[in-house]
């Protein structure tokens, strides 16, 4: 099921956001992400329409991913728990926030690369090359557009 963010689950969503980037980028120090955790709870998230995908089962409900999306269009976290990766969550939120936005856009860094392959199969193209000053790594900024129909 996927639903709005409800104010009582930022400690779930933060705790997915931070186990899964620092597995989906051992290319940056993990301290950077801790020491991050401030800003993507306190800033960056209240400022983003945020849906979460929650898995039901007999037992309980549980919080398995989230997406953001900041400023009229842009997608700044998609992230999935470790052993939901692979099960369509990810094209599900991905497909959802598409049925809100008529175009969207990312930026992921290069060394990412199932994030990049992720994305392009969700229909992203490259547009261009960024740096990242605080962690020194590339990234490449990728745009979604709705199929116009006439």
């Amino acid at each position: 099921m996927i639903r709005r963010l409800q104010p009582d689950e930022m400690d779930d969503l933060i705790e997915i956001w931070l186990a899964s980037t620092i597995q989906a980028h051992p290319f940056i120090s993990e301290s950077y992400w801790h020491e991050s955790e401030s800003i993507v709870r306190n800033v960056y998230i209240p400022q983003s329409a945020t849906w979460v995908f929650i898995h039901q089962d007999e037992l309980q409900e549980k919080m398995v991913g989230f997406i953001s999306v900041l400023d009229p269009q842009f997608i700044g976290a998609l992230f999935v728990s470790e052993p939901f990766i692979g099960k369509g969550i990810g094209q599900a939120l991905m497909e959802h926030v598409k049925t809100h936005y008529p175009e969207l856009s990312l930026e992921v860094y290069q060394k990412n690369h199932r994030a990049v392959h992720f994305y392009h199969h969700q229909g992203f193209r490259i547009e261009e090359s960024a740096w990242q000053n605080e962690t020194h790594h590339p990234t490449w900024i990728m745009s979604w557009q709705a199929q116009k129909t006439r």
